[in-house]
């Protein structure tokens, strides 16, 4: 039997309800839900003493569930004169106050001020099919009649599916007439998945609009939103905020929807918001492993990456959740990244705030009552403490946190908040430092206080560095590469001029000033508030062997390749981001390695000089360019892959005839770190530089 329209515009005609109610016969028809699922949010917005009209009412139980449980004064009216007669003898002895009247919304025929509330379940969703002016000037005649039977204080409660015409008429209209103007979230997409049959893929709103007695030259607009059916209501600005919050959770539920449906979507991610603040408090990652066998208990498991490990390429990369997802043994797995800004108290209370929202992403077929595992690494999660927030002109929005590593150690992070999983340079931090932060830790436990005031901060900044230790293993393999130069057991003894593309904290420019006594070393940076970073909080300094120039690289390589007594580097490293987050490439920007710009950085290289570049490339075709440009103007060229990471390190040296094997390249390597290792000079023991070397290949 074919209930539903051919057309939405049929929604609209008098007919259809006519012959819709005539072939139903006297089964109810609940459209958008029943008085259970309604129910929280009608108690909520509807008093039992109060006067209520029903528009549309249709054949719906919805008010005879009201009736039953005292709410008694109700008036139902409806276009269809076959439905008003089945209710009316439905209703007529068991609910004798309660009447059925076949009336026309649009022009109703009881007195002004009549109601105290107005309740509409789906009908405005039926009439306002389209945004034809027609129909439009049908609605108006509508929403002008409820007002107008409506007392000052009285409320318009239309629940709808929130479709963005009909959410921009009904707040457009109430709020030119000065009503306070509230959405409420009554029903999520799970209790409809949770059917047989779901009925809708978007979830169910209640429009709530109060009257307010007209104030001459009054431009007053309250809006206000409520996500969940007992939550408080979230002031918004404007209709649009309004609009775009109820978009937010129509594209949340859809996803839900989705996911319970099938699994395997691909990389699906979302943000947990705080409901009071509306800032982002946890990320979710969706992970499916198809592969993976079904049994009873293995359907479905959180897991909760410790704060200051989501950068991990376990966590932070889409293969390395894959491989995390895989491990743990489940069909679907979803991480959960915790946003530094926001307090936690612990592992508990976040399995608590986050038990009923996850459940709405489980995937079909998952036993009823089934416990769902909340796992993670080391039992806690994790500790970050912000030092400080700024916003650089050139590279937006920073901050500069200390995190707790598996040792328990303290290291210390730079990150652009513009791509928050990456970490744009490290350091670890001495031991007392750490402990400082300890006791902080617990300090703050027991008052909170902004991070970045002065009391907070260590007391030594350029002395907390453990300037021994280079965290980034690109910027290790970087190093490495130093024992390309002749004679590497004599570096310690032999002057070295070296250009350093991107400052960043400086740990890498910091290491070569420390450990090659000759070395001279011109950095970089095209952002002046780096260089403040590198110095206030990296414990970077300049020296007569250590200069910074605030420069564009490009220009500046350009600037020297045209002097008539160019200097000449032993060697240059590039370690230059891109803000360009649309580039297949990363690192380095393309023009850094255009033909014509490495003609210029070739032309300032000594002949046996090495130029080391860190390259993070994920467009294969776009590598293969890059890596054929390279050979081109550097007929030797050594690449060494970053594992775990999309790191790769390049280094070109311009005599192919210079190429050396693998046992020769590891010798050399030996040799370089045995002059290094010198009694009384800090040297990281897990930091080997041949391991750095081992897996280089020449292209």
């Amino acid at each position: 039997m074919n209930l539903l329209p051919k057309s939405s515009k049929e929604f609209g005609s008098v007919d259809y309800w006519e012959k819709f109610f005539q072939q139903r016969g006297k089964k109810a028809f609940e459209w958008y839900g029943t008085y259970l699922e309604l129910c929280g949010v009608l108690h909520k917005y509807i008093k039992p003493r109060e006067k209520v009209l029903v528009v549309g009412c249709g054949n719906s139980e919805l008010s005879e569930q009201l009736y039953d449980v005292g709410y008694q004064d109700i008036v139902n009216i409806d276009i269809s004169e076959v439905v008003i007669k089945q209710m009316k003898e439905r209703n007529a002895s068991r609910r004798p106050r309660m009447s059925f009247l076949k009336m026309d919304m649009t022009q109703m025929e009881f007195p002004d001020a009549s109601f105290q509330v107005v309740l509409d379940k789906g009908t405005l969703d039926a009439v306002l099919t389209d945004e034809e002016e027609k129909t439009l000037q049908q609605v108006d005649r509508m929403l002008a009649e409820v007002g107008r039977v409506l007392q000052v204080g009285g409320r318009y409660l239309c629940i709808s599916l929130a479709q963005a015409h009909v959410l921009k008429k009904a707040v457009g209209h109430f709020s030119r007439e000065g009503w306070m103007v509230r959405v409420h979230q009554v029903a999520s997409s799970q209790d409809q998945l949770l059917e047989a049959e779901p009925r809708f893929s978007l979830p169910v709103f209640a429009f709530i609009m109060t009257k307010f007695r007209p104030v001459t030259g009054s431009a007053l607009q309250i809006f206000e939103l409520c996500a969940q059916e007992q939550g408080k209501p979230v002031r918004l600005e404007s209709a649009e905020q309004l609009a775009e919050a109820v978009r937010e959770r129509q594209q949340y539920a859809w996803l839900c929807s989705q996911l319970y449906r099938k699994a395997g979507l691909g990389s699906v991610s979302l943000d947990l918001c705080n409901g009071d603040t509306g800032e982002p408090r946890y990320t979710l990652h969706v992970v499916d492993s198809p592969t993976v066998k079904p049994s009873r208990d293995n359907h479905f498991a959180i897991f909760i990456i410790p704060q200051g490990r989501e950068t991990e390429w376990l966590f932070g990369m889409e293969e390395g959740r894959k491989q995390l997802a895989a491990s743990a043994g489940f069909r679907r797995l979803i991480t959960v990244a915790l946003h530094r800004g926001q307090q936690y108290e612990g592992m508990d209370s976040i399995q608590a705030e986050l038990s009923a929202r996850v459940m709405e992403l489980a995937p079909a077929g998952m036993p009823a009552q089934l416990q769902v595992p909340f796992l993670s690494v080391g039992g806690d999660i994790g500790v970050r403490i912000v030092q400080h927030q700024a916003c650089s002109p050139l590279s937006g929005d920073y901050v500069i946190e200390d995190v707790q590593g598996d040792d328990k150690r303290y290291f210390r992070r730079l990150i652009f908040l513009s791509n928050r999983n990456v970490v744009q340079s490290e350091a670890r931090l001495l031991q007392d430092v750490s402990h400082r932060a300890q006791k902080k830790r617990k300090k703050d436990r027991k008052k909170h206080r902004p991070a970045d005031t002065p009391e907070d901060l260590p007391a030594a900044q350029g002395q907390s560095i453990d300037k021994s230790y280079l965290c980034c293993e690109h910027h290790k393999a970087m190093i490495a590469g130093l024992a390309l130069l002749k004679n590497p057991e004599l570096l310690l003894e032999t002057p070295l001029a070296l250009l350093v593309v991107g400052l960043g904290g400086g740990s890498l420019p910091l290491f070569i000033h420390d450990h090659f006594p000759k070395s001279c070393i011109h950095a970089v940076e095209i952002d002046p508030s780096m260089l403040e970073v590198a110095t206030q909080w990296f414990g970077f300094s300049q020296s007569d062997r250590m200069k910074v120039h605030i420069a564009d690289g490009l220009d500046f390589i350009t600037r020297l390749a045209e002097e008539e007594a160019r200097p000449h580097y032993d060697v240059i490293m590039f370690d230059v981001d891109s803000k360009d987050p649309t580039l297949g490439m990363s690192c380095p920007p393309p023009a850094f390695v255009a033909q014509l710009f490495l003609q210029k950085v070739k032309s300032i290289l000594t002949p046996e000089g090495v130029f080391i570049l860190n390259l993070v490339c994920r467009d294969l075709g776009l590598k293969d360019s890059v890596l054929a440009g390279l050979k081109a103007v550097f007929p030797l060229l050594y690449v060494r892959r970053i594992e775990g990471e999309v790191n790769e390190i390049l280094f070109c040296q311009l005599h192919s005839e210079c190429k050396l094997a693998t046992p020769e390249l590891l010798e050399m390597a030996r040799a370089l770190e045995q002059t290094l290792r010198k009694p009384g000079k800090g040297w990281d023991d897990t930091y080997v530089l041949s391991d750095m070397l081992n897996t280089v290949k020449i292209v």
